[in-house]
């Protein structure tokens, strides 16, 4: 029998003589759970969102994207995308001329982000699933077709079921400006809108999807591309997918950059990584303030216990043993309210996971918010409140020691 632990028990459940003390013993348990619940809730809550954002960027941004690491345009031939060709694990090589653009409809005019695509990108882009009005078609016979960002098509009121065209401008790069004309120092072409997806806010405010030999013609190129996007087979893995990225910047050398998705949208997945661990800390501390109700309340337990302290002692029991009931005191309360608040915290998530209950306020890609429950975080939860527990159940026995050693 561990003989701290069981008088520990004894005066954590035992009725006390003043009952302050147990009120603020349950005070500090329950905001212990409260605080353990809340940590595990929206930490899976940022998890949740988390995914949902890696999800919608999955649609646009590609698994392996080659860019000029000088300039803006090359073209992509040469042993390297031969060999990128051969390999497996990659299901589909696209080609893709992108840039700011001007453009006109229907007497509303601004400014997009022009991203032409080949037909490859045409048959196999997963945003065909995420249109929601029209096709996701970039030719109709010989006539060049586009699709557009839901926000980019409500600021501009752009439809895909009126016959007007969209009208795009770039600076032609052969021609001088021309103050006097500066129509004539521009390059245009027209295309039809053919439909409207939504991805994100973010892409969906500025995108627009056209053809890439129309795009070469706004911009002046004939075989150029500002990129070659790739896609891995489903169930590749991350190593895996490292290691052809490693190949391809070798095979490429310095003059190109080859980048996963994280490094494409690195600031992004950053302040998405800071955001999380702020709120961790936040709660943290909350959780800190909570559990100094447990320090108040084992410092008047060992003012009350000080006869059988005293009687203790005369039975031989050492300092060191009477420190660790007391310290085992506080320590079980803290234990008490994380093994609730995990229970709180772990149901409360699964619930919201297999029914949705808190749904998302306005129009979203999902109907309720998202939660996605990980191990590591309800390990480092419970390892953060269980020494927050142990160091604040210390503090008053260290105290209690030096003020009778003086």
């Amino acid at each position: 029998m561990h003989l701290p632990l069981f008088i520990a028990k004894r005066y954590l459940f035992a009725k006390k003589s003043h009952n302050v003390i147990n009120i603020i013993s349950v005070i500090s348990a329950i905001g212990m759970a409260v605080g353990t619940a809340a940590l595990v809730i929206i930490l899976s809550v940022y998890n949740g969102f988390d995914s949902l954002v890696k999800s919608s960027l999955s649609n646009v941004e590609p698994d392996i994207l080659i860019t000029p690491s000088k300039g803006k345009v090359f073209i992509p031939e040469g042993e390297a995308f031969d060999w990128a060709y051969d390999q497996p694990a990659i299901t589909t090589m696209s080609s893709i001329l992108q840039d700011n653009v001007y453009i006109s409809y229907d007497g509303h005019n601004g400014i997009a982000m022009g991203k032409g695509v080949d037909r490859v990108y045409e048959e196999e882009s997963p945003i065909r699933d995420h249109m929601i009005e029209g096709k996701f078609a970039l030719h109709h016979g010989e006539i060049p077709m586009g699709v557009v960002g839901s926000g980019l098509s409500y600021s501009m009121e752009i439809s895909h079921r009126f016959l007007a065209p969209i009208q795009i401008y770039y600076p032609a790069r052969d021609r001088s400006f021309s103050p006097a004309n500066p129509a004539a120092s521009l390059e245009s072409i027209k295309i039809f809108p053919s439909g409207v997806f939504s991805v994100n806010p973010e892409i969906d405010s500025d995108l627009i999807i056209l053809p890439l030999e129309q795009m070469r013609q706004l911009l002046g190129y004939t075989d150029e591309v500002s990129g070659v996007e790739l896609r891995v087979a489903a169930g590749t893995s991350r190593k895996a997918l490292h290691k052809i990225i490693r190949n391809l910047q070798d095979k490429l050398g310095e003059g190109f950059s080859v980048k996963d998705r994280f490094q494409q949208n690195e600031s992004l997945y950053k302040m998405m990584k800071y955001e999380k661990v702020s709120v961790y800390l936040i709660l943290i501390f909350v959780i800190i303030i909570i559990a100094f109700n447990i320090f108040g309340s084992l410092s008047m337990l060992m003012i009350e216990k000080k006869e059988d302290i005293g009687t203790l002692r005369s039975m031989g029991a050492t300092p060191q043993l009477v420190k660790r009931i007391f310290i085992l005191e506080g320590w079980m309360i803290s234990l008490l309210g994380l093994a609730a608040g995990l229970v709180l915290g772990v149901g409360f998530t699964l619930a919201q996971q297999k029914f949705g209950f808190i749904k998302m306020p306005g129009s979203f890609a999902t109907a309720a918010y998202p939660v996605i429950l990980q191990w590591k975080d309800l390990i480092l939860t419970a390892i953060s409140v269980a020494a927050i527990g142990y160091l604040i159940a210390l503090l008053p026995v260290l105290s209690e020691s030096r003020r009778h050693s003086r």
